[in-house]
């Protein structure tokens, strides 16, 4: 990562812009994933059930899912470096008011706006750095944040264990005050090289917030259908299980059917469906979103296999994810040099395959290896995971250079939805997969059923994953091989 900022950190903008993203990745990774961490304790401190702490969680992501998209829109009226900037500032001061709740209800409402916050930053980090690197930088240049952001996934894994091992849970919300600091010092620069991007015409711009709300809610409810936020087990087939998600399936389709159609009928739309007719970049879209769920399904699966059908602790669990958080420091950076140099068609297709690939071998392999076998097993997974993504970042906002805004939100978007979907996909099969009454089974008998159902599980994400591959290996990667058109400057409107 060194190498790649040197190279491309030509002059004081460039060098500000990538340490002021990378700090500000940092921050969001730290405040996202790792805070799960945190659960049993909070429920603990405020005598909560431990499903009751998980909100503090749910509401988080379902905030960023949510409102991304919204934030794009923000940035493209208001200029992207501004809300940026507002998003790291919200995002902090709503750490540290999450760290000094006093009852629960508040811890959730500060949380809900760490996800906003998360969001602001999120939706308008993509643009910022497409307005800075043209299409032939920004494999590198994306690189910097994802792998920024991997290293903040290390920290959060170690100092968090440390902080709820000897401490307290709310060090591990006040983590993102000097992290937020640094942020807010290293992007307040971004504030004073974007400005001139204020233009008239973007202040003139008109966002249909009646559409905005109604994608919230749409989005939202998608979100909150994947979860278990019924009674009985988290599955998707007991009795209370089918009457929470069945109904909440349905309330997001029609719900979805409305936005659409109101979007068609509406002289000012709030996403403008045009954009999607351009194939190259709805293809990386969907390649965007499938790679994802992948992502989800390694998180959601591991650990069921794991400790369910390998009857192993929890610590076993980080142990066999480590190497892809390892990779993570330095793969990204690679990918994105090789892209940016060599431009190859068969990257991200290969790097799908890869993933694909340790998915079936888990799948096949799980139940004949011991716990230390299964991260050998997944590890074209995890080399897959590292090289896609940085690539298809590029290619998102490559393929649609007349509008940075829309390109952004949805790369943001399809990554949230397809958190969702990986999450849902593969414990609704796991749990089709599972015989009825497992618990009353004795526990080697169980255990080979958790393997068993993994099996299926894991090869439902193989076919999903194989037609990302597929896609991807049908789409140009690059605008130059496309009729070039002209890039529309911030704030100055689609088309």
């Amino acid at each position: 990562m060194i190498s790649t900022f040197r190279e491309l950190g030509t002059n004081v903008e460039r060098r500000e812009t990538l340490i002021g993203l990378a700090s500000s990745q940092m921050l969001v990774q730290l405040s996202s994933m790792p805070i799960a961490m945190t659960i049993p304790s909070v429920a603990r401190d405020f005598d909560v059930e431990v499903s009751k702490a998980a909100w503090m969680v749910i509401i988080r992501l379902l905030m960023l899912g949510s409102t991304v998209f919204l934030a794009a829109r923000l940035g493209e009226k208001y200029g992207h470096a501004r809300v940026y900037f507002a998003g790291i500032i919200v995002l902090s001061i709503a750490s540290v008011l999450a760290a000094t709740s006093f009852d629960f209800n508040q811890l959730i409402l500060w949380s809900g706006l760490v996800g906003v916050g998360g969001a602001l930053i999120t939706a308008n980090s993509n643009a910022i750095l497409a307005m800075v690197f043209d299409e032939k930088e920004r494999g590198r240049a994306f690189s910097v944040p994802v792998v920024s952001a991997r290293l903040g996934s290390l920290i959060g894994l170690v100092l968090f264990g440390i902080f709820l091992q000897f401490l307290n849970w709310r060090f591990v919300f006040l983590t993102s005050l000097p992290i937020g600091l640094l942020a807010v010092k290293y992007s307040y620069p971004l504030l004073k090289h974007h400005s001139a991007q204020i233009t008239e015409a973007a202040r003139n711009i008109s966002i249909n917030y009646i559409g905005a709300i109604l994608m919230v809610v749409t989005l939202g409810t998608f979100i909150l259908s994947g979860l278990h936020l019924h009674g009985g087990e988290e599955t998707f087939t007991s009795a209370d299980a089918i009457s929470y998600h069945v109904p909440m399936h349905l309330l997001f389709l029609a719900l979805l059917g409305l936005f659409i159609v109101v979007q068609y009928r509406t002289d000012d739309p709030f996403v403008d469906f045009r954009y999607f007719k351009h194939k190259y970049f709805s293809t990386a879209l969907y390649t965007n979103a499938t790679f994802h769920l992948s992502m989800l399904a390694v998180v959601t699966l591991i650990p069921i296999v794991v400790e369910n059908g390998l009857g192993k602790a929890p610590i076993f669990v980080t142990l066999v994810l480590l190497p892809n958080q390892l990779l993570g420091l330095f793969l990204p950076t690679f990918a994105g040099w090789w892209y940016d140099r060599y431009n190859p068609r068969w990257l991200r297709p290969a790097a799908m395959m890869g993933i694909a690939l340790g998915f079936l071998l888990v799948g096949a392999f799980a139940s004949e290896v011991r716990w230390w076998g299964i991260p050998l097993l997944l590890l074209p997974t995890y080399i897959g995971s590292n090289l896609f993504n940085t690539a298809n970042n590029a290619v998102v906002m490559n393929t649609l250079p007349e509008s940075r805004t829309f390109a952004s939100g949805m790369l943001e978007t399809t990554r949230q939805m397809g958190h969702t979907l990986g999450t849902t996909i593969s414990a609704t099969i796991l749990g089709l997969a599972l015989p009825f009454a497992i618990e009353l089974l004795p526990v080697p008998e169980a255990q080979l059923a958790y393997r068993d159902a993994f099996r299926f599980s894991a090869l439902a994400v193989v076919l999903i994953i194989v037609s990302g591959s597929f896609v991807a290996a049908f789409q140009r990667t690059s605008t130059e091989r496309q009729p070039r058109r002209a890039v529309a400057p911030q704030g100055s409107g689609d088309d």
